[in-house]
């Protein structure tokens, strides 16, 4: 076995790894299942670009108002702890969510309300993930964790749509109660993690500096600023999925199976990159290499807007998921692995802001726009836009662009 392969293999047989990829693997097979009937559920009620949009902002945005808040709670308490009351948190709401479409009440807010609590969820545990993960591993392992890791999640990815979208079939009570099932399941797992954290002999005060200490190492890293904010504005505009149940109903026209299949295509594009990231990691043009993946992504999701074939389109999305594996891959080494862990959780809250800007609010962008121009024009626009984004961050940071390896050497 090559060296390569054995150190796929050495991340996965660490038994808390396991633990931790599990419960990752779950949850992200509820956050899919769930977004395809929530997105399908929301457009049943409201046929409108815009409502699907607000859910997008609806989970972006306890994210982002309480960015400095989380942070500080997963470098001050238990991780595994955050990250399992946040997961009972959501389950907690699926059920909701299931005894809301079992009521047959027509009105939309309450779905609006109950995804900002999942939002809220996810605003805890996904500092308190990032930040446990390094601790996981040793760092000669640790390019193979984020692949791993990234890899578990995107396969999730890749069942979850399709199952919601076959499940929806039964009715959105049926993918609400499957969602709550697994994040119940995932907090018993993160909790039962041998991993235990140094004692804290002295709680740091909470103050602004203390708070914003995160954002304040993020504006001092030029590589890891440029990486972050390079994915921020690529997948802001260049985000197509709040309006795959328009593309799945009205351009080519399939039902919520097609729509199931559509958004499954970048978690398959992704998790096909991110196996091959864990047996090769990427060693040299790290910097550079991001850099034509966003360019990438971005033709790729100006051929969907103008496909009209479900295979083209599919395709399409294929690319882009494994074109963002790429991004993501280098964008969490960089700051997974070289911020203090002391500071991890904060890094890693600011670092979820942006990834939320990116994805939800995206969503929210793209239903305006949509709701202006129509959902074809929005999506070529946006696509567009991402690849003089990428060509315009290769010259607004020079650091990153020049960034040859994925860790700087001890």
């Amino acid at each position: 076995m090559s060296t390569l392969a054995s150190t796929g293999w050495a991340v996965f047989r660490n038994g808390d790894f396991r633990l931790f990829g599990a419960a990752r693997f779950l949850t992200g097979l509820a956050y899919q299942m769930q977004a395809v009937a929530i997105g399908w559920f929301v457009y049943d009620l409201t046929k409108s670009a815009l409502a699907l949009g607000l859910v997008g902002l609806a989970g972006f945005l306890p994210a982002m108002l309480a960015a400095l808040i989380t942070g500080h709670v997963a470098d001050t308490y238990d991780r595994r702890l955050v990250a399992a009351i946040s997961f009972g948190v959501q389950a907690a709401t699926s059920f909701g969510l299931l005894a809301y479409a079992l009521s047959g009440a027509q009105a939309v807010w309450p779905v609006y309300a109950l995804v900002i609590l999942v939002g809220t969820g996810r605003a805890f545990a996904n500092p308190a993930l990032q930040a446990l993960l390094p601790t996981l591993v040793s760092r000669d392992l640790f390019g193979g964790a984020i692949a791993w890791n990234a890899s578990l999640w995107q396969t999730s990815s890749v069942l979850g749509p399709a199952a919601g979208g076959l499940l929806y079939a039964a009715g959105p009570a049926v993918v609400f109660g499957g969602a709550g099932a697994s994040f119940a399941l995932a907090a018993l797992l993160v909790a039962a993690i041998r991993f235990r954290p140094a004692p804290v002999s002295e709680r740091p005060p909470v103050s602004w500096a203390t708070l914003s200490a995160g954002l304040a190492y993020i504006r001092s890293q030029p590589v890891v600023l440029g990486a972050i904010s390079l994915d921020l504005f690529a997948v802001l505009f260049g985000g197509a999925t709040a309006l795959l149940p328009i593309f799945a109903a009205e351009v080519l026209h399939v039902g919520p199976l097609g729509l199931g299949a559509l958004r499954s295509m970048p978690a398959a594009g992704a998790v096909t990159m991110a196996v091959w990231l864990a047996y090769r990691p990427l060693r040299r043009h790290a910097g550079a290499r991001m850099l034509r993946a966003v360019a990438v992504f971005g033709l790729a999701i100006v051929v969907f807007g103008l496909s009209t074939s479900l295979p083209l389109s599919m395709l399409c999305l294929f690319v882009t998921g494994a074109a963002d594996m790429i991004s993501v891959y280098v964008r969490q080494s960089f700051v997974q692995g070289e911020t203090p862990d002391a500071m991890r959780g904060r890094v890693a809250a600011v670092n979820t802001v942006f990834i939320g800007a990116s994805n939800e609010l995206g969503e929210f962008e793209s239903g305006l726009l949509a709701a202006a121009l129509g959902a074809v024009p929005a999506v070529i626009a946006g696509g567009a836009m991402t690849v003089l984004i990428a060509v315009a961050w290769g010259r607004l940071f020079p650091a990153l662009r020049a960034r040859d390896h994925l860790l700087k050497p001890d």
